[in-house]
């Protein structure tokens, strides 16, 4: 819905929200909605009005009067019918783009992360020449990790710290890539 934002601000207003929870029960005009709620008729006539703008409201004329009634439509409507499905970026996946950029030259992990979330990121790309499934020797996991960096006690410690791998009876197993 193009004016969501609108409906949203509209909804924000507590002499609106009475005028809708009045509307709900029964179509009005606007001197019994301002009798019903202590308004002045101009008051409630400047609320319809920006309730009818976005849409809230709907208004037709029956002889001398102006009935207003809800737009069930739209009031029926839920957050989620509200949210437009737009290309989001993936920020996510750009972030992991620059932390791999950043920490990977060659082939190679050039200085082990610090911070815990680009650790995981370091940790998750160099998992990927490992399989699940297959138990692996201490050795072959130093062997692989060397592949990466020298440094293959402390990214195999961190494998199973973080979750990658588990360490049971001296065999490595691959948890989660």
């Amino acid at each position: 819905m193009e004016n969501a934002v609108a409906i949203f601000k509209c909804l924000g207003d507590e002499t609106r929200y009475n005028i809708l929870c009045q509307l709900y029960y029964t179509d009005s005009y606007v001197e019994l909605l301002a009798s019903n709620l202590n308004l002045t008729p101009g008051t409630v006539s400047f609320h319809l009005k920006k309730m009818e703008k976005v849409g809230l409201v709907k208004c037709s004329r029956n002889q001398f009067y102006m009935i207003y009634s809800l737009n069930r439509e739209i009031i029926g409507a839920t957050i989620e019918s509200f949210i437009e499905a737009k290309e989001i970026k993936d920020e996510e996946s750009e972030y992991r783009k620059k932390v791999i950029a950043s920490f990977f030259k060659l082939g190679k992990l050039v200085q082990i992360p610090v911070q815990q979330k680009k650790r995981e990121i370091v940790l998750s790309e160099i998992i990927k020449d490992f399989e699940n499934d297959i138990e692996y020797t201490e050795k072959e996991v130093n062997d692989i990790i060397l592949k990466y960096n020298d440094d293959y006690c402390t990214i195999r410690r961190w494998f199973v710290e973080d979750g990658f791998m588990k360490r049971q009876d001296n065999k490595y197993y691959v948890i989660k890539h």
